[in-house]
């Protein structure tokens, strides 16, 4: 018999992964130590050190990573297993007294940023150039830590010269920043504590979040990807099979944490309107609205690359065939 291969998996804590965490499900030939880490933590670590054989990663953090002519010189190869999914409409954030009453009065001002190139703040630069008329050009960027100071870019970035970008003062934080009106907005993905602590010098730019979220859905049909699955690129040359054997896994985990989530007897998770809030996703969304593969997040994946390129991040436009294991987009005809 052929002995299992062992795999640690750094990954968050999510429904959709804990059938794998837990090894109710396991992939084929494979015995998987999975390690529950904060998405920064994880990121950082595998970014910067490639830690872990397989791991959770942003996103823009992987397409910055791929090498223009050499694709398989990237330290990664990515599965289309998107562990987070997220509308992000509700990370923008302004100062009260910044005269921002709309998105459209972003143009001119200055908009912190943990990281520029975070992928939830690559995907709100498009939509709001896309929709509201703020090219990502038309504001100055301040980056640093949101609520502790010294954060740096976790991935090397080579920006246009044209761009106006600065780091936060030695010492000082976004999330103070913002509130004392140092700048005027901040885009990040977690909410800043100021917000959190009902500070009225704090508030949202879309002040109806959900409304703005299910227009954009409906507009566009989109429901943007943050965090794909990696495996280490040396892990993956030596056991091709690897990626088919996850991804079939964690297709798996994500359809046992679906049918979890639709148990009426007793409410998965502490949200007292969780099942009609599930039913309406499906209405408006269909019944796989977290869906996995390149099947129906074709056109998703395709314009968060065109932000991604058109922002400076990436020297060539990706297409979304060439960011993922072959193994993992071809289905066996049987």
């Amino acid at each position: 018999m052929m002995a299992r291969l062992h795999l640690t998996f750094a990954c968050g804590d999510y429904d959709r992964t804990r059938a794998l965490a837990e090894e109710t499900i396991r992939p084929d030939g494979i015995d998987l130590t999975y390690l529950r880490l904060p998405v920064e933590e994880t990121f950082f670590r595998m970014m910067r050190h490639q830690e872990f054989e397989v791991a959770e990663m942003s996103l823009s953090s992987y397409v910055l990573s791929l090498r223009p002519g050499d694709v398989g010189a990237s330290p990664f190869v990515a599965l289309p297993v998107f562990t987070s999914r997220m509308f992000r409409h509700g990370s923008l954030y302004c100062n009260a007294d910044a005269g921002i009453a709309s998105p459209e009065d972003l143009r001119g001002k200055v908009v912190g940023t943990p990281e520029y190139q975070l992928t939830a703040c690559v995907w709100m630069r498009g939509i709001l150039g896309d929709r509201h008329g703020v090219p990502f050009d038309s504001v100055s960027y301040v980056t640093g830590g949101q609520e502790t100071a010294g954060r740096i870019e976790k991935a090397s970035v080579d920006l246009p010269d044209s761009l106006r970008i600065s780091r936060v003062p030695e010492g000082r934080t976004l999330s103070a920043m913002l509130a004392t009106g140092e700048i005027d907005a901040l885009c990040t993905p977690r909410v800043p504590s100021p917000f959190v602590a009902g500070d009225p010098r704090v508030r949202r730019v879309f002040p109806d979040v959900v409304a703005s979220e299910k227009e954009y859905y409906a507009a566009t049909g989109i429901f943007p990807i943050m965090h794909v699955v990696v495996i280490r690129r040396d892990v993956y040359d030596r056991h091709r099979w690897v990626a088919q054997s996850l991804y079939k896994a964690l297709l798996a985990a994500k359809d046992e944490a679906y049918a979890d989530l639709y148990d009426t007897s007793a409410l998965r998770f502490a949200l007292p309107w969780l099942i009609p809030q599930l039913e309406e996703a499906r209405a408006l969304m269909g019944k796989d609205f977290w869906s996995y593969g390149l099947d129906g997040n074709h056109a998703t994946l395709a314009t968060f690359l065109r932000y991604h390129h058109e922002q400076g991040l990436s020297t060539r436009r990706w297409t979304p065939e060439e960011l993922f294991a072959p193994e993992s987009t071809e289905s066996a005809v049987i």
